[in-house]
């Protein structure tokens, strides 16, 4: 199989270090190879008030923003807690590959209160893979990647559920991911 690549395929990706600040999401576990400049779109399951126990809604929510940007032809970024495609709704967000189907990178983050294993998109490999859509998998808890999600929560949604946002940015997200090494970052819009 063919890694990833989303483009510049037989070019190196080479991750440097962002200015302090400047970084939204850092991963030593990336699936993915190129560069992406063109995200504006996010989609966020907000970690401070997502709920297990409703899980099911939540993946609901997530469905019926991606059927909007699919439909707009809008690519996004999606980022959850939990295991996102879990059949055991406790340790992730349930949905199918269609209802995600519109992003063009995906984050999946451990959990603050429970420890995890993460899916490191294995419930999606084969689209992720024929797709070119990018995976990062981080667990902050453990020292493993980070995301910055105070900076998340402080961006102005255009829709917001009560468990998901839909963020629209002024300026792109920057994403970087070497396949070879695994490693990847996605950085803030320069402000």
């Amino acid at each position: 199989m063919r890694p990833l690549t989303l483009s510049g395929e037989s070019a190196g990706t080479e991750i440097t270090e962002a200015p302090e600040g400047s970084i939204l999401c850092r991963s030593d576990s990336v699936l993915g190879h190129g560069t992406l400049g063109d995200l504006r779109d996010l989609v966020v399951v907000d970690s401070e008030r997502f709920d297990r126990l409703r899980s099911v809604e939540v993946a609901e929510q997530v469905a019926r923003i991606n059927s909007k940007l699919q439909e707009g032809g809008i690519p996004y970024l999606l980022v959850g807690v939990g295991r996102w495609g879990s059949m055991d709704r406790h340790l992730g967000i349930p949905v199918m590959w269609y209802q995600i189907a519109g992003a063009r990178v995906i984050v999946e983050s451990g959990f603050k209160d429970l420890r995890v294993t993460p899916s490191q998109g294995t419930h999606f490999f084969q689209n992720l893979t024929s797709l070119n859509v990018g995976y990062f998998t981080i667990n902050p808890q453990d020292g493993d990647g980070f995301i910055d999600w105070d900076w998340l929560a402080g961006q102005p949604a255009m829709e917001d559920t009560g468990f998901v946002r839909h963020i629209r940015l002024d300026a792109p997200v920057r994403v970087a991911m070497n396949g070879k090494t695994g490693k990847g970052v996605i950085v803030k819009p320069r402000t």
